[in-house]
């Protein structure tokens, strides 16, 4: 006779096998074209017939993809680096000091997660060709920063509300600046915010593709969004092309999560609830 939990369970490790099995298997199929020899010939396929890695070979040299992967990176890490700053001393302003349009600049940070990024574009464009900044890789750090900072500013006010006041008081008493105060007492203490957004600037950076697309006219300076769409043709796709070069793109976001999981995990579920 089974026991009374033995099917419940049964059932939840179906589902979470249902679950991995629908979310890994598109990472699965990718990589699996992506070594197979005759993935060029017959296109995407479940089972590779042999292994090779000429394909990727074939996408770092022929396709110049190592120089697109270098510009993303320089992109990316300079989105995460400054829209952290910026966005932990803005949160650090709007949860701390009271100031005239206070709560008018934090309903105006929602607002601006509502517009929809196509509608941008053209503005953007035209803004960045009057300060000389298309075709730069600046320039398009800059914009996405831009687009960062609403989401981290709202998420990062609300871990250092979180924060007592009286531990920040506390460090005063004891003789230190508010330049100490802030690297020793606050800092450490909304890390797990600072995590949380900078992944969202991560993948911000590294996927996105209208503006670099529009923003970048020389091959030198495409970014890996951008370069992935040397490998389709007018009328057919190099998937054995396409795929290594989806699995380059892929792999440093694993590398990225992985590295941050923790303090991923922690920063999703604490903070952002007061104020």
């Amino acid at each position: 006779m089974r026991r009374k939990g033995a099917l419940p369970a049964i059932g939840r490790t179906l589902g979470v096998i249902a679950v991995l099995v629908f979310a890994l298997f598109p990472a699965y199929w990718m990589i699996s074209t992506a070594v197979d020899t005759d993935a060029a010939r017959r296109g995407a396929a479940l089972v590779p017939t042999a292994f090779t890695l000429s394909h990727f070979e074939r996408v770092l040299d022929d396709g110049g993809f190592a120089l697109f992967l270098r510009n993303s990176a320089i992109v990316a890490v300079g989105t995460v680096v400054v829209s952290a700053l910026v966005a932990l001393l803005a949160a650090v302003a709007v949860a701390r000091f009271t100031f005239s349009f206070r709560k008018a600049m934090l309903v105006l940070i929602l607002l601006v997660q509502m517009v929809p990024l196509e509608a941008l574009v053209i503005p953007l464009f035209l803004q960045a060709r009057n300060l000389q900044m298309l075709n730069s890789l600046l320039g398009l750090t800059i914009v996405y920063v831009a687009f960062s900072l609403p989401f981290a500013v709202w998420m990062l006010r609300g871990f250092v509300a979180a924060v007592p006041k009286e531990v920040e008081e506390a460090a005063y008493v004891d003789g230190a600046s508010w330049g100490r105060m802030f690297r020793s007492i606050l800092l450490p203490l909304v890390a797990p915010g600072v995590v949380a957004t900078s992944v969202f600037s991560f993948i911000t950076a590294w996927n996105e593709f209208i503006f670099a697309l529009t923003f970048l006219q020389d091959a030198d300076k495409y970014t890996v969004a951008v370069g992935l769409q040397r490998f389709f043709g007018q009328n057919t796709a190099d998937w054995g092309a396409v795929m290594a070069a989806s699995t380059l793109i892929t792999l440093p976001v694993v590398v990225f999560f992985v590295i941050i999981q923790r303090r991923l995990a922690s920063g999703l579920s604490a903070g952002a609830v007061k104020g």
